[in-house]
C-alpha cells in the first residue's frame, strides 16, 4: 500500500511538473509578423536596382525580338520557295527552322534564367539587410517566431490579426526603423 501511494504521489509531482513547463512554454512563445516586401518598398536603393532590373530585361527583350524576327523571315522564306525546292532542300530546310525554333525556345528560358539571377544579384544584399534587422528586433522584443505575412508571390499568409496584436507584434515599422527607412 505504501509503495501505491509512493508511486500515485510521483506520478502527481511528474504530472504537475510538466504541466508547470508547458505552461512556462506556453507563456514563453511570443509570435511577430513582418511584411519583408513593405519594408523592401520602402528602401532607397530599390528605385534604382528596379530600374537596373528594367534596363536588363528591355535589353533581354530586344535580343529575343531581333532571334524572333529572324526566325520569322525564315519561315516567311521557306514558304515561299518551299513548293519548287527539291524534297531533300525542302528536309533540310525544314531542319533547319525546327533548330531556329529550338534555338529560340532556349534563348527565351535562358533569358528568363539571367533575369531571375540578377534580380538575385541585386536584391540578394538588401534582404540579407532585411533578415538582420528582423533578426534584431524580434531578440529586442523578445519573440520566439516572426512570420512572413505574404508569399513571394504575394499571397498573404497571415489573413487577420485583431488589432490588439498587430499593435504588439506587427514589427514591420520596428524593421523599417532597425535600417532607417522611414514609413
Amino acid at each position: 500500500m505504501k509503495k501505491l501511494s509512493l508511486f500515485i504521489l510521483s506520478l502527481f509531482i511528474a504530472f504537475s511538473a510538466t504541466e508547470a513547463v508547458q505552461a512556462q512554454s506556453q507563456e514563453e512563445t511570443k509570435i511577430g509578423y513582418v511584411n519583408p516586401q513593405a519594408v523592401l518598398a520602402k528602401m532607397p536603393e530599390m528605385r534604382a536596382i528596379q530600374q537596373r532590373l528594367q534596363n536588363f530585361a528591355e535589353r533581354k527583350q530586344e535580343e529575343l525580338a531581333e532571334q524572333e524576327q529572324a526566325f520569322q523571315t525564315a519561315v516567311a522564306e521557306y514558304q515561299q520557295k518551299a513548293g519548287v525546292i527539291s524534297e531533300e532542300a525542302n528536309e533540310r530546310e525544314q531542319e533547319r527552322l525546327g533548330k531556329m525554333q529550338q534555338e529560340l525556345s532556349v534563348a527565351q528560358q535562358e533569358a528568363e534564367a539571367a533575369l531571375q539571377q540578377r534580380r538575385q544579384e541585386l536584391l540578394g544584399p538588401m534582404f540579407s539587410q532585411i533578415s538582420t534587422a528582423i533578426n534584431t528586433v524580434a531578440e529586442e522584443m523578445g519573440l520566439t517566431y516572426v512570420l512572413n505575412t505574404t508569399t513571394s508571390s504575394g499571397d498573404q499568409i497571415i489573413l487577420y490579426a485583431s488589432p490588439e496584436f498587430q499593435s504588439k507584434y506587427d514589427i514591420t515599422d520596428a524593421v523599417m526603423q532597425e535600417l532607417g527607412v522611414f514609413n
